[in-house]
């Protein structure tokens, strides 16, 4: 290992011995790969009293850096989150493996045989913040796909993830893979991030996961490609249409049920029909539930609201804050929607099937979802197993980035002697 003073030169050194694991992954059998990630799990789970001891650590810290209380709860490992990270690392593991998968073939009349075949991506890196499950879903995932990966976490998350990537390797020396196939940068040191933005040489694909800042930055300076985790600028439309029960439900679980993931509600937008009615019940609820509720002056009349601002729409709050709008109807909800959302994941609650379907048409965001909860934006809870992010781009992957995503594709051609005329 080279010294933690010469960054370039450490970072050089993992990524030439990323890109030679990555030569043997791509190889790697689909029950090797699984029986790593089954151990993987298993370890995580036999090491939880000391991946919780690491990430008391970690929360001391974020105490002292002055965390918000929702960038703690991000932060925070107890029992059952790690039971969580262990349940995803299975799910991964009893995945199909991408890796071969045949996705479509054809006979030509020039005597070709066309397979389009999933390959792995080849090394992916993984710059995240403060949630130490990403390094499980992150090492999991790429592992799934024939990737190896860099993981470069916050300076938070420090300790827990140490501990995680400690298992995750475990999950690898058992069967035989090489260990460099998941390596955790060693520092919390920001010129790492540097670095690993102009590995073009044994990085492929640099994944961000965290805010604004962050991701802003990956995509002003990388020469890697970048799969985009942009904000998550969540809008939920309750239309003329909504049935109040479900609104309710879903509103406030869209907003409190944990209000630092990206998939929270941070604007609601009400039909001006039901401004009076349903309009007000949901900011009430809101405010019961501790929500500083920053509304326009039709909403405004309900005490214990904030005056809403400008800056206010099209912020993404990461916590127990949201926006609230009276909108005239389903094209200016619409209209609100394109000109602030981050193309994340929005949402309508309406029994009319033909405003959801309108709704689902013009809205361009990576999830659109009607009458569910926005917090259900998971790749975990599409079925994924697990995520590395949502991404909002619209070159190669789009939405939860699972392992499927995490492979390109080639072709494979053959004939029985086939010459070109």
């Amino acid at each position: 290992m080279k010294d933690m003073d010469d960054i370039a030169g450490l970072m050089k050194a993992i990524g030439t011995r990323a890109k030679a694991a990555s030569a043997t992954l791509a190889f790697a059998a689909p029950e090797v790969k699984t029986k790593a990630l089954e151990t993987a799990a298993d370890t995580v789970w036999a090491r939880r009293d000391d991946i919780m001891a690491a990430n008391a650590k970690d929360m001391a810290f974020g105490r002292e850096k002055g965390l918000t209380p929702a960038m703690l709860d991000r932060l925070l490992l107890d029992e059952a989150r790690i039971a969580s990270i262990v349940a995803a690392l299975r799910d991964v593991a009893a995945q199909d493996d991408p890796v071969g998968h045949v996705m479509s073939e054809w006979d030509r009349p020039n005597g070709l045989h066309i397979q389009r075949v999933r390959t792995p991506l080849g090394v992916i890196g993984v710059i995240y913040e403060s949630r130490p499950n990403v390094t499980a879903d992150a090492g999991a995932l790429c592992l799934k796909a024939g990737n190896a990966v860099i993981l470069r976490g916050g300076s938070e998350s420090f300790h827990s993830s140490g501990a995680i990537h400690a298992c995750l390797v475990a999950g690898l020396k058992a069967v035989g893979l090489p260990e460099d196939a998941i390596q955790l940068v060693p520092t919390r040191d920001r010129a790492a991030v540097q670095e690993m933005l102009t590995m073009v040489e044994s990085i492929d694909v640099i994944v961000p996961r965290g805010g604004k800042g962050l991701v802003g930055l990956v995509q002003r300076e990388a020469r890697v490609p970048v799969f985009a985790h942009l904000e998550g600028i969540v809008h939920i439309y309750i239309d003329k249409a909504a049935d109040f029960d479900k609104a309710l439900r879903i509103v406030v679980n869209a907003k409190t049920r944990r209000t630092g993931i990206c998939g929270a509600m941070e604007c609601l937008l009400v039909h001006r029909d039901l401004a009076d009615t349903l309009g007000r019940d949901l900011v009430q609820a809101l405010l019961d539930k501790g929500v500083d509720v920053r509304t326009d002056a039709t909403l405004g009349v309900i005490d214990g609201t904030t005056p809403a601002t400008e800056a206010d729409w099209g912020h993404e709050y990461l916590d127990s804050i949201c926006a609230a709008k009276v909108v005239d109807d389903l094209d200016a909800a619409i209209a609100h929607i394109q000109r602030y959302s981050s193309s994340h994941t929005d949402a309508i609650v309406t029994e009319d099937d033909a405003a959801a379907a309108t709704f689902f048409q013009r809205i361009d965001s990576a999830i659109l979802m009607r009458n569910s909860s926005t917090q259900f934006a998971d790749g975990g809870e599409f079925g994924m197993g697990g995520e590395i992010g949502i991404a909002t781009g619209k070159m190669h992957a789009r939405g939860p980035v699972g392992a499927e995503q995490l492979t390109s594709f080639k072709y494979l051609v053959t004939s029985d002697g086939a010459v070109r005329s």
